[in-house]
C-alpha cells in the first residue's frame, strides 16, 4: 500500500523529534513495520537491525534459497509442498510471509525511448470492449486499432469477433482512410499474425503473409514480454477506452464505427504529436502521408469463404443460422462467400443465392421465391405420380387429360376426380364412360360423371360403394331381405294354446 506524504511526515517527525522506536509509530499509525521501515530507509537513515530469533525455518533456508535462486518465480505454495516433504513443521501462512522476505526481487530494467522515421512503422492490436446482445446471440465486440508510429494516427475500427477475416478487413480499411501503407508493421503474439514461435523462429499466419504481399509491407512480430516495443498501440487502446467507448450509447455497430470515425478525424488530431510537439496528430500526418507506400490497384479479398453440406432441406448453415437455398440444389456441397452485411451461396462458380447477413442465431433467412418453388415442385410432382398411376390403369384418360389442359382445367384436380371415379367404378366403365365425354367433345370430370350415372341408370344398378371403405361399413349398405310375418303368426298361435 502506498504511503501519503503526510503518512510519511509523521513517521519522520515521530523518529527524529519524539525518539519513537520503529514499533511505537508503527503501532500508533496503524502500518506494518516494514513500511515504516523502508520510509526511515529512503530518508537515507541506516537500515535498522532486526533482532534475529531462532525460527523453524533456519534449517531448511538454504534449500530455500538455493531453490529461488534457480527458479526466482516459484510460487510459495510449491515451495511450502517442497520443505514439507523434507520435514517442515510450520504453517503454509507463516512460511509465505518469511518466503516473501528471502525471495529475490527483479532488478529494475531501463528502456531506451524508441523513435521511427515518418511511413516506416504502424503498430496493430485488437482491444475487448465487452459483448453485443443481437437476438439471441451474444457476440464479442472487438475494436481493430492500428497505430503510425510516427505521427500517432490512429485507425478505430469495430467488428463482432477477432476472426482473421476481420483482422484482414480491418488492415485493407486503415490503409485506404490513409490513402497509403507504412514499411513495416508491428504485432504481438496474435493468433491471427503469428502461428507458432519457438525462440527466434516464427511461423507467420499464411494469410498475413499473403497481405503482407499484396501491400509490400513488413510484418514484424515484438520481442516475448516485450509490450514497451508496441506502447503506441496499447496506449491508444486505452485512450479509446478511457476517452471515446466510456459512457458512449449506439444504436448498432454501424452507429458505432460512424461515431469512432468522426471521433478519430476530429478530436484525436487536435493532440500534440510526442516526436514534435509544435505540430498536432493532424499536421504531422500530414507530413507523414507523403512517406507512405501506395495502394495497389484493388484491395486485397476479405470474404469468409466457407464450404457447407446442403442436406435434403432447402438450407444451408453458417454463423449460427440457416440461409436458404433452391431445391434444385439440396445434397451436395456449397460455398458460402460472406462480407459482414452480405451472404452469397455458390455452386461452384454460379451463385445461386444471396441475402443479408444476420448476427442471431437460429434464424431462418429466406427468399421467398425459394420456398415457392419447392411448394409448386411438390404439388406437380404429386399430380404426376397421380397421372402415371391413371394412365397406366386406364390408358383412354390421357387423351381426356390432354384435352382439359389444353381447356385451361388443373390437371391436379382432373387427376383427382378421375381417380375417385375409377376406383367406384371400375376399369371397364370409366374406359366406356371417357370415351363417351372425348366423344361428345367434354374432356372434363363431370362429363364422364354423367356418362356412369347414365349407365348405371339404365342397368337399374345401386350407387357403386367405394372400394376403400371397410368391410363392416360396406355390409351396411347390403340390401337385406324382409323375413316372412306368417312365422311369427304361427309362434303366437302356439303361445295362446299352451297358456
Amino acid at each position: 500500500m502506498a504511503l501519503t506524504p503526510e503518512t510519511e511526515a509523521h513517521i519522520l517527525r515521530y523518529h527524529h523529534a519524539e525518539r519513537w522506536p520503529l514499533g511505537t509509530i508503527a503501532r500508533q499509525l496503524h502500518l506494518h513495520r516494514d513500511s515504516v521501515a523502508r520510509v526511515l530507509a529512503q530518508a537515507g537513515l541506516p537500515a535498522i537491525k532486526q533482532i534475529h530469533r531462532p525460527s523453524a525455518i533456519d534449517p531448511y533456508l538454504p534449500f530455500v534459497l538455493e531453490t529461488l535462486a534457480q527458479f526466482p518465480r516459484l510460487r510459495a505454495s510449491r515451495l511450502y509442498e517442497m520443505v514439507k516433504d523434507r520435514g517442515y513443521p510450520g504453517r503454509p501462512d507463516h512460511f509465505r510471509h518469511l518466503i516473501a522476505h528471502h525471495r529475490p526481487r527483479p532488478k529494475s530494467e531501463a528502456f531506451l525511448r524508441l523513435s521511427t522515421l515518418p511511413g516506416e512503422q504502424m503498430q496493430v492490436d485488437w482491444g475487448h470492449f465487452g459483448h453485443l446482445e443481437i437476438g439471441k446471440a451474444r457476440r464479442p465486440l472487438m475494436a481493430f486499432v492500428t497505430v503510425l508510429s510516427w505521427s500517432r494516427q490512429i485507425f478505430l475500427r469495430f467488428y463482432l469477433g477477432a476472426h482473421m477475416e476481420n483482422f484482414l478487413r480491418g488492415h485493407v480499411a486503415a490503409f485506404e482512410a490513409w490513402q497509403g501503407i507504412p514499411r513495416v508493421a508491428l504485432y504481438d503474439n496474435l493468433k491471427s499474425a503469428v502461428l507458432e514461435r519457438q525462440g527466434p523462429v516464427i511461423r507467420f499466419n499464411p494469410t498475413l503473409l499473403a497481405l503482407a504481399g499484396h501491400y509490400r509491407f513488413e510484418p514484424r512480430p515484438v520481442a516475448v514480454a516485450r509490450g514497451n516495443e508496441k506502447g503506441r498501440v496499447e496506449r491508444a487502446i486505452r485512450y479509446i477506452r478511457d476517452a471515446f467507448f466510456a459512457g458512449r450509447s449506439f444504436t448498432d455497430l454501424a452507429d458505432l464505427n460512424a461515431q469512432a470515425d468522426t471521433w478519430v478525424i476530429e478530436q484525436t488530431g487536435e493532440r500534440r504529436c510526442p516526436e514534435d510537439e509544435a505540430l498536432t496528430v493532424r499536421e504531422a500526418f500530414a507530413q507523414e502521408r507523403v512517406r507512405l507506400l501506395e495502394l495497389p490497384g484493388n484491395p486485397f479479398p476479405s470474404d469468409e469463404i466457407k464450404v457447407v453440406s446442403a442436406g435434403k432441406t432447402p438450407y444451408v448453415r453458417f454463423d449460427l443460422n440457416d440461409y436458404s437455398i433452391p431445391h434444385t440444389c439440396v445434397s451436395r456441397s456449397l460455398t458460402v462467400s460472406a462480407t459482414p452485411d452480405q451472404v452469397r451461396i455458390l455452386d461452384g462458380q454460379a451463385v445461386i443465392a444471396t441475402h443479408p447477413r444476420s448476427y442471431d442465431r437460429q434464424q431462418q433467412i429466406e427468399m421467398p421465391e425459394h420456398i415457392a418453388a419447392l411448394v409448386a415442385d411438390k404439388h406437380q410432382a404429386s399430380a404426376h405420380r397421380g397421372t402415371d398411376q391413371l394412365v397406366q390403369a386406364v390408358p383412354a384418360s390421357r387423351a381426356l387429360l390432354t384435352g382439359a389442359v389444353e381447356r385451361g382445367e388443373p390437371l391436379g384436380q382432373t387427376v383427382r376426380a378421375l381417380a375417385e371415379l375409377l376406383e367406384r367404378y371400375g376399369v371397364a366403365e370409366l374406359t366406356v364412360a371417357i370415351d363417351e365425354a372425348l366423344a361428345r367433345g367434354v374432356p372434363h370430370p363431370n362429363a364422364v360423371r354423367l356418362a356412369l350415372e347414365r349407365r348405371r341408370q339404365a342397368q337399374a344398378e345401386p350407387p357403386p360403394l367405394a372400394v376403400c371403405l371397410p368391410d363392416h361399413v360396406k355390409r351396411r349398405d347390403v340390401p337385406v331381405r324382409p323375413h316372412r310375418l306368417d312365422d311369427y303368426d304361427t309362434l303366437m298361435e302356439n303361445a295362446d294354446e299352451h297358456a
